[in-house]
């Protein structure tokens, strides 16, 4: 019973463990062998591993509305038509 118990002790560890080495952080680095894409068409100068990570603006866009807090009747929109026919 006792070296059941252990032996579930000794699985949770090295899972905690394991689990712990997942969120180490390095340098990024091509792996062995391989080379990063090569650089665009018109650019000047080769983007390093963190450069190409960057997200341009355009696929994050920076919220400009702000969001509503309580509910509010809607305006009149002048372009809700009703389908013709």
């Amino acid at each position: 019973m006792r070296s059941a118990r252990l032996g579930g002790w000794t699985a949770i560890t090295l899972a905690a463990l394991a689990l712990a080495g997942c969120a180490r952080q390095t340098e990024l680095k091509p792996a062995p062998g391989n080379d990063l894409p090569p650089r665009a068409y018109g650019d000047a100068v080769q983007p390093d591993a963190d450069a190409l990570l960057e997200r341009p603006v355009q696929a994050a866009p920076e919220r400009n509305v702000e969001l509503r807090t309580r509910s509010e009747p809607r305006e009149e929109d002048p372009f809700d038509l009703p389908p013709e026919g």
